[in-house]
């Protein structure tokens, strides 16, 4: 285990194996001499020429929270959060490692145990978790501007997109903690048989920077309403909402040591959550190699069940019959929503041969017009990368792209002096060995590739390691119908992308992921099924 947690903290500190590239190497590229322009020609905001806006909430909750109460961790420690406006320090957040995930472990399973959660009445927990979701829906400002502020997405975004669908899951989760029942099965003989679905016992959750509240609601949601405990682990990059909502969890009627939230890095508190011989099951979210890191954790420990929501490097693929102006905007939204920091992103937007140069003029037109600038300013579209590591790693990714002879259409550099901010990027003549076709990048870089029939697309788009979602845009159901079944990804979007209903199940084929995520299929992830079978005397019927 020791080892394990070894590779975790190498694979969370590697930077990536790309060639170095000087500015000279660069900026003598024709087409690609975009980069030498900065921001000339972005719609821009005043991304780093003004001081950013003073965020509208106060930073209340920074402790560890274990069984009820929000606590220093146990060895003192605290790490700082940043803006990724600036790269300044918001708060200083207490710093939980494997003694803390035992305390908050310790904390979770008493509460399971023996506390009133599991054998409270399913409708008294639905309650719980609807008066949380009032309490989330008065708070929603505060939290929006926390969201923004920790993490760098558009206000906007946070404040009309992200916390009504947070306060959705939770109205649809209550709705389902009633309605959980198991079966009764004819069997052949003089038996009464019946199934009893139970809730797992401790659940520990592992979540991502990118969608914080979001994550949280997905995991949290499901694993409440079937009845169970958790541990959850924040980001390091994002833990302030977390402990927010936490606290709101128990102005609710939340039991202490039903919902525990420790603030940690991977290679400790991570590694030891997934390790842990009490904990009965693990939920995470976040990349393949780490992903594949966990499931060897809990494999090797008590072998607990394990789901994961990992990696992707969707297509999003815009047929001949394409209204090429309407395809233009949906691609340009499959890959830049959240400044390309979405693990279902388009980021390989496959053409068809007689409509890719205009597709092509119009998306790079449409990206030279995003508006990047500080997420609190009104009508932003872009803010910053999450931190310096992404924002490094995104950067390395277009230095590859062009040194691979794609062109640079536009994009390609830093925005401004300070902070995070990257230029919205498009590539054309990407082909599909180059490793901006291949790699997650995780950050606003758009990859326009070429194809000539639905066969060649097939075939291609399916040649990744990933399986997680795809998009198709087309005016034809056939066509429609023929790469829906096709494309091996867990969501295909037609017509539409990133469309997140509370009731529709979300996870990936391959080594995108394992189980689901969302609608009725998140509950089997937190239940055990139990078969209790009865002799019968005399049965009047069988």
């Amino acid at each position: 285990m020791a080892a394990a947690a070894r590779r975790i903290s190498s694979l969370l500190s590697r930077p990536l194996s790309l060639p170095p590239a000087s500015a000279s190497s660069l900026l003598s590229l024709g087409r690609n001499s975009s980069l030498e322009r900065g921001s000339h020609g972005f719609s821009t905001a005043a991304a780093a020429t003004e001081e950013p806006i003073t965020p509208p909430v106060q930073i209340n909750y920074t402790k560890l929270l274990i069984n009820g109460q929000f606590v220093n961790s146990a060895s003192g420690k605290t790490f700082p959060t940043f803006d990724p406006r600036t790269g300044d320090v918001i708060a200083h957040v207490a710093e939980g490692d494997a003694e803390d995930i035992n305390r908050a472990v310790s904390a979770a399973r008493k509460a399971f145990d023996e506390g009133p959660w599991p054998r409270m009445s399913a409708y008294e927990r639905s309650r719980i978790l609807l008066r949380f979701a009032d309490l989330v829906e008065k708070h929603s400002d505060e939290l929006a501007a926390l969201e923004t502020w920790d993490n760098g997405k558009p206000y906007e975004q946070a404040a009309k997109a992200e916390l009504p669908l947070f306060v959705r899951l939770f109205h649809y989760y209550a709705g389902w903690a009633d309605k959980i029942h198991g079966l009764t099965v004819p069997a052949d003989g003089p038996y009464h048989v019946q199934t009893l679905h139970e809730p797992i016992g401790v659940a520990g959750q592992i979540i991502p920077w990118n969608f914080p509240l979001i994550m949280f609601a997905w995991k949290v949601g499901p694993a409440l309403a079937c009845g169970n405990t958790i541990v959850l682990k924040t980001a390091e990059q994002t833990p302030l909402t977390a402990l927010y909502v936490a606290k709101l969890f128990h102005e609710a009627g939340l039991p202490p040591g039903v919902l525990n939230i420790v603030s940690g890095f991977g290679p400790t508190a991570g590694a030891a959550l997934a390790s842990h011989m009490d904990v009965d099951k693990i939920a995470f979210t976040g990349s393949t190699e780490t992903g594949q890191i966990v499931l060897e954790l809990a494999a090797k420990s008590n072998l607990k069940p394990v789901t994961l929501e990992l990696g992707g490097k969707s297509p999003f693929i815009v047929c001949e019959d394409a209204d090429v102006d309407k395809a233009v905007e949906l691609a340009h939204f499959a890959l830049f929503f959240n400044q390309g920091q979405c693990c279902c992103a388009g980021s390989r937007t496959f053409v068809h041969e007689r409509v890719y140069d205009e597709f092509l003029e119009k998306s790079k037109a449409r990206a030279m017009r995003r508006t990047v600038g500080d997420p609190f300013k009104s009508g932003v579209e872009q803010g910053p990368q999450i931190d310096s590591e992404q924002f490094e790693k995104v950067l390395r990714y277009i230095r590859s792209g062009v040194e691979s002879s794609a062109t640079l259409e536009c994009g390609g550099g830093r925005l401004g002096s300070k902070g995070y901010y990257i230029q919205p990027t498009v590539f054309s003549n990407v082909q599909d060995d180059m490793l901006i076709a291949q790699d997650e990048i995780f950050g606003p870089v758009q990859s326009i590739l070429k194809f000539n029939d639905l066969g060649d697309v097939i075939k291609r788009a399916n040649a990744t390691r990933y399986g997680l979602a795809a998009g198709v845009f087309t005016n034809n159901v056939n066509t429609a119908n023929t790469l829906s079944r096709a494309l091996r990804a867990g969501t295909v979007w037609v017509n539409c992308f990133d469309v997140f209903d509370a009731a529709i199940p979300f996870g990936g084929y391959k080594m995108s992921g394992v189980g689901r995520e969302k609608g009725i299929y998140s509950l089997h992830n937190y239940l055990q099924v139990k078969a209790v079978v009865t002799p019968l005397k005399n049965p009047a019927w069988l």
